[in-house]
């Protein structure tokens, strides 16, 4: 089986990377079920922007079947040269911090949009098997709020793959019409494809202006946490790990033209979330900082990953707080790494 994978030096990219080479995250042979079943190729195409990273990718560096192609989804040349003799094209290119989509969203139109219009465009033109669009809960927009530990929060309706799609930041309303071209491709072409939608990701490697690294990387430094607002927005935590091994599960098993929630039920508030990583870290409730609110900040967001689990055979492994531990570690014993991906880049 031969793979594209674009926005592979990303962080979910380059995990993606990483499975389907059946390495983990030191390079190590991934046993069991989660190693490939079959020979595998696979090539990264990534631009290189400020999150895209080939530290992302030290592990498989050296691997004869990996070959990694620094270019830009945008570029149909490229993307059609790319794609010929390919099996399934995972996309994962993309701008996807909300915050600077509000500032200037015209990166995010650029990449998210016509970057999926131009790889959908060559790729119905050699031909494919299966094209895995790798999208976000954010394009359903937002849910009503609950108390995610209160025994009404457990029992609260989530996101399903027939909810409409209500995007409500210049971030999730470019992912949403990109959602829409895939779809539309497989009714009107014939394409092969499948959707995920992801609830919030966590785990190594994530670029340290997410939310988790910068609580974790405050938090050791001993700095102020910042909170939006109240702080009393929900997210719902799924680790990489489990994101990338649903992703491979529609690829392999979804039915064409279907979408797949991918959440491991794990709401938090990002109070709670805060409050969790300073207990980890054995810091002080009082480093945490409430700041003035974002526009149009979602107020919840969960998914019903139900399908997933029936249709795909899936199952999330990893629980929070473990991996919140896990992941206080790797940032704290990886600074080279940080300091590497903070450099200023356009």
């Amino acid at each position: 089986m031969r793979y594209l994978v674009t926005g592979g030096a990303g962080f979910i990219g380059s995990s993606l990377v990483r499975h389907l080479l059946g390495v983990d995250s030191v390079g190590r042979p991934l046993a069991g079920p989660a190693a490939p079943a079959e020979p595998v190729e696979v090539v990264t195409l990534d631009k290189l922007t400020y999150a895209g990273h080939v530290e992302n990718l030290t592990e498989v560096s050296g691997d004869p079947r990996h070959r990694f192609v620094e270019g830009d989804v945008c570029d149909g040349g490229l993307v059609r040269e790319l794609v010929r003799g390919v099996d399934v094209v995972f996309h994962l290119a993309a701008e996807s911090h909300v915050d600077r989509s509000i500032i200037d969203d015209r990166p995010f139109v650029r990449t998210n949009v016509l970057g999926t219009a131009t790889l959908l465009a060559a790729v119905t033109e050699v031909g494919i098997e299966r094209f895995v669009q790798v999208s976000t809960d954010e394009v359903y927009g937002e849910l009503p709020w609950v108390d995610p530990d209160s025994e009404a929060g457990r029992d609260a309706p989530r996101f399903t793959e027939e909810t409409p799609l209500s995007p409500r930041s210049p971030y999730a309303a470019t992912k949403a019409a990109a959602d829409h071209l895939v779809a539309a491709y497989h009714v009107t072409h014939g394409l092969d494809v499948v959707i995920t939608r992801g609830s919030n990701t966590y785990g190594a490697r994530q670029h340290p202006e997410k939310p988790l690294p910068v609580l974790i990387r405050r938090a050791l430094a001993d700095a102020p946490l910042p909170l939006y607002g109240d702080g009393l927005n929900v997210r719902d935590w799924i680790h990489v790990d489990d994101h990338c091994r649903g992703i491979l599960a529609a690829a392999r098993k979804g039915r064409p033209g279907r979408v797949y929630n991918l959440g491991a039920r794990a709401e938090r508030t990002n109070l709670s979330l805060a409050r969790s990583v300073l207990a980890i870290l054995g810091k002080p409730e009082s480093l945490i900082d409430f700041v003035e609110d974002r526009p149009g900040h979602d107020r919840r967001y969960a998914v019903d990953a139900s399908r997933a689990r029936t249709e795909l055979d899936w199952v999330p492994r990893s629980k929070l707080l473990e991996q919140l531990a896990a992941c206080g570690s790797w940032y704290r014993a990886n600074q080279a790494w940080i300091e590497a991906v903070s450099k200023p880049r356009s």
